[in-house]
């Protein structure tokens, strides 16, 4: 008998884990618009406004803001595969999984890492950063303002003046903060950085905002050799971006679309609208999840768009989640790496940031942990985080 496919019938999640983010209904629509070429004019008109409100998001000057075609690892390799070159020091903060990925890429073009750690779970000390700039050659310094592995804000102020001091490039990756937690690229001093679509801005995966300052297209432009990488290759992708529109590759123009309609929806919204959103519903969050007797992993400097709980004791991080996933049809997050089986991530991202979203979840995880024999006192999660919202 010939083999049938039924049709596409994905089930409808609710999306709190660590990315993605469920997608607003304006940008499914958006990505249903007739496509037209990659260099028709109304398309380059799309480029131009998708290029103004990136640099909103931000918050950045920046020429050469630009989505790379390719989800938010792209974006990664495509900042490091222009910066560093055979031989390059490249000092980079390990407090996680995502930083030891640009590690593991330095170390790939040829480069050194000169690895700052710190626990995972805490942010990297700055006198930590300025002793490996002072005893190395190093002239970038590659961190994660937003650890999606641990929940961890990385402040980045005060590390960038150092790196000043020391004439090195900063590069962030901002992937689970940009469109949800305060970021300023122009004021912190952030030289490059690249993000997601799929996190806070409430995009499908797929595309890599990126931005960099003239500081680090002329570092790019005057580095010996070739890019090692001919599709990342920011000399030849600015030239299809800017005023030449010289042709390197078929963009996707249905994401290209879902991006400008995510986009358009936070310029609407107002960017500082959506940093206080979020800020709110992880405060309520947190706030429930203590009141049921847990604790998140990191003691301070908690990202807004995401929360690592700790599994108690004798409760299976496997069985509570499926419990979330089939009898509530929430998906959260494990943990990556050293803290597998450790921790939960919680993602209140876009649109997902809402007190509705945070009940819910409180009340899956309450039923889910009585489930596994916790003792959890029925409605003190909720009743805490109710609180904080209307404080």
């Amino acid at each position: 008998m010939e083999k049938t496919y039924k049709e596409l019938a994905p089930p409808q999640r609710i999306l709190l884990g660590p990315g993605p983010s469920n997608v607003d209904p304006r940008v499914l629509r958006a990505m249903s618009m007739p496509l037209v070429g990659h260099l028709d004019p109304y398309f380059l008109e799309i480029m131009d406004e998708i290029m103004e409100l990136l640099r909103y998001v931000f918050r950045t000057g920046n020429r050469l803001t630009i989505p790379i075609s390719g989800t938010g690892s792209a974006g990664m390799e495509t900042c490091l595969v222009n910066l560093v070159g055979e031989g390059d020091e490249v000092v980079v903060g390990l407090n996680g999984f995502f930083g030891q990925r640009m590690s593991e890429i330095v170390r790939r073009c040829g480069g050194t890492p000169i690895e700052v750690k710190a626990a995972w779970g805490a942010a990297l000390n700055v006198e930590s950063v300025e002793k490996a700039l002072a005893e190395s050659n190093a002239k970038i310094v590659a961190l994660v303002q937003a650890e999606t592995s641990t929940g961890v804000l990385q402040p980045l102020s005060d590390i960038s003046r150092i790196i000043k001091n020391h004439d090195a490039l900063l590069l962030a990756d901002t992937v689970t903060s940009l469109g949800g937690v305060e970021l300023e690229i122009d004021q912190y001093g952030v030289d490059i950085s690249y993000s997601g679509t799929q996190k806070c801005l409430n995009c499908p995966p797929g595309l890599s905002p990126i931005t960099l300052n003239e500081r680090t297209i002329e570092f790019v432009k005057d580095r010996e050799g070739k890019i090692q990488s001919w599709y990342f290759d920011l000399n030849l992708i600015e030239k299809y971006w800017e005023a030449d529109r010289f042709y390197h590759h078929t963009a996707p123009i249905s994401m290209i679309y879902a991006l400008r309609e995510a986009l358009r929806i936070i310029y609407e919204e107002g960017l500082e609208k959506r940093w206080a959103q979020h800020l709110e519903a992880s405060r309520a969050l947190i706030k429930g999840l203590n009141a049921m007797g847990l604790e998140t992993l990191p003691t301070k400097n908690n990202l807004p768009s995401l929360t690592a709980v700790k599994i108690p004791e004798g409760v299976s991080d496997l069985n509570v989640r499926k419990t979330l996933l089939n009898d509530f049809n929430i998906e959260i997050g494990g943990g990556l790496g050293e803290l597998k089986g450790k921790i939960w991530r919680i993602g209140l991202m876009g649109i997902n940031a809402c007190e509705r979203n945070v009940i819910l979840v409180l009340e899956a995880l309450e039923r889910a942990l009585r489930k596994e024999g916790l003792s959890v006192k029925p409605g003190e999660g909720i009743a805490a985080a109710m609180e904080a919202f209307e404080e």
